[in-house]
């Protein structure tokens, strides 16, 4: 079996981006935010000035960047729980910091801290990032500049940072599971375990021409979404799944956003509002069966309800003699004693007349 579509959902306006919170997501589009559920139920909607074009999630926040702010709401009330902060060149991306706070890249060349309430504590100057990759550990970060070059930054109280090759890049994944996937300039698609000083593992995984757009890694191995809107799915170094290249919605147009949070599902959407959520091959069986279970109890639900109006009528048919509709009415509830009793009853109201 392959991955298959859960749900979707059209959003009212264009689509800046997405973020996968636990097993539900949420969607910038226009001018609101909406969170939605695993099941794809709107959870809230919150107005917004401008549109979001960054988030990052952590502890029941999320973290967006609008314009040149950033703002921090609560997952749970959808309520903006700070004031905001602001640089005069805007900032460019968020990433969550383990154990707590965030940090932002602006267009400047700096890499902001803030703590886990949104207060500013220091400025790194990191250089031009393209892309924030993810964290080794608490303390080192690792960024893209624009030239694709991996940079390992070690924020401390004493912040440095240090190339971790000097070889570039044409495009970089997110960091997964201390995992990255690496496009190099003749196209082809790498999987690497970077630590600060270079590489514990460096493999390719894909020679074939694939333009990836976004990826995320899941229980099978990595899935890219390409350029045409295809989701390929690479596989895994360590499995044979690798040599068996698949390929989701082909000819659908996901659109270029893709994102995921848990090994199980993610999350496709176009920029025109469409939003879909994937699910793995058993997850895909355990949501077929709840909703089979679902029908069923509301069913049984309508059949007890049934039940309990026919038993209620058997007993005020009984209440006013009349003592054959009881019969009838116990009898299709299956309530052999009952009728026995009326029966006895009936035919003792025979002798005495």
């Amino acid at each position: 079996m392959t991955w298959k579509i859960s749900w979707s959902w059209q959003a009212p306006s264009r689509i800046a981006s997405i973020l996968a919170v636990d097993e539900g997501i949420i969607v910038s589009s226009g001018l609101q935010l909406t969170y939605l559920d695993a099941a794809g139920k709107v959870t809230w909607t919150t107005n917004v000035p401008f549109k979001v074009h960054g988030m990052a999630a952590q502890t029941g926040n999320v973290g967006v960047l609008l314009a040149h702010g950033f703002y921090i709401y609560s997952l749970t009330t959808s309520k903006q729980i700070t004031d905001g902060r602001s640089t005069p060149s805007g900032f460019k991306e968020i990433i969550a910091r383990p154990g707590g706070g965030w940090v932002l890249s602006c267009r400047k060349g700096q890499l902001h801290l803030f703590s886990q309430e949104g207060r500013g504590i220091r400025r790194m100057e990191s250089g031009p990032v393209r892309r924030l990759l993810g964290w080794l550990d608490r303390e080192h970060l690792l960024w893209q500049d624009n030239d694709g070059i991996i940079w390992c930054g070690r924020l401390t109280g004493n912040d440095k940072k240090r190339m971790l090759e000097d070889r570039t890049w044409s495009w970089l994944s997110s960091l997964y599971d201390g995992r990255l996937l690496l496009q190099s300039s003749d196209g082809a698609v790498w999987e690497g375990v970077p630590h600060p000083f270079g590489w514990d593992k460096l493999e390719c995984l894909e020679t074939m021409s694939i333009e990836p757009m976004n990826s995320v890694r899941t229980g099978d191995g990595w899935w890219t979404l390409s350029l045409h809107g295809d989701l390929h799915h690479l596989g895994n170094i360590e499995s044979d799944e690798l040599e068996q290249t698949s390929i989701l919605g082909k000819d659908m147009e996901l659109g270029d956003l893709l994102s995921n949070n848990v090994g199980d599902s993610m999350f496709t959407a176009t920029r025109e509002g469409l939003v879909r959520k994937w699910v793995a091959p058993h997850l895909f069986d355990v949501e077929r069966q709840s909703r089979y279970k679902a029908a069923a109890d509301a069913a049984m639900a309508r059949n007890w309800e049934k039940r309990r109006q026919m038993f209620t009528r058997a007993q005020e048919a009984e209440d006013l003699g009349k003592i054959s509709l009881a019969i009838e009415l116990y009898e299709a509830l299956g309530r052999k004693e009952d009728v026995k009793r009326l029966l006895s009853r009936q035919k003792g109201d025979d002798i005495d007349d």
